[in-house]
């Protein structure tokens, strides 16, 4: 049995590559976003033409971006959701909801200050992590059965 795993959320730290470095030889195959920053702000405007309203030109980028973030998400097994510390992630936010609308397995993953803010979110998640490395555990549980050392 193998997983299609979905990370989303924060990408302005390396959590990613901790996930899929920890899960190294597990049957596990990652899809995220695009997470260069400028690329995927840039996005529509580059594909479908300039706009010189700010806005239009965000609101592109968050289309074309959708379309991949909807595709990755229907595809998945698992959606793990990152909220970072320093910025607030208002598309993860849609992105835990979407998943769960979907019905798909939910981890998210934040720190503890974000206890409060996230409760509904957590809700809906079959598992809450504070650090990646408890989210490789998830995973390797759930392919394998065997508890962390």
């Amino acid at each position: 049995m193998g997983l299609n795993v979905y990370l989303s959320g924060e990408i302005h730290t390396d959590w990613r590559e901790q996930i899929i470095d920890g899960a190294q030889g597990l049957d596990i195959t990652f899809n995220s976003p695009v997470t260069n920053h400028e690329a995927s702000d840039d996005c529509g405007v580059a594909v479908l033409g300039a706009e010189p309203n700010k806005y239009w030109h965000d609101h592109k980028g968050a289309m074309v971006n959708a379309i991949r973030t909807r595709k990755g998400i229907a595809d998945a097994d698992v959606v793990v959701v990152r909220f970072g510390e320093k910025y607030k992630q208002w598309n993860a936010a849609f992105d835990a909801g979407y998943a769960a609308a979907l019905g798909k397995s939910l981890i998210v993953l934040h720190g503890p200050d974000h206890q409060h803010a996230l409760k509904e979110v957590d809700a809906a998640a079959l598992a809450v992590a504070e650090q990646p490395a408890q989210v490789v555990d998830v995973l390797r549980y759930v392919l394998t059965g065997k508890l962390p050392d």
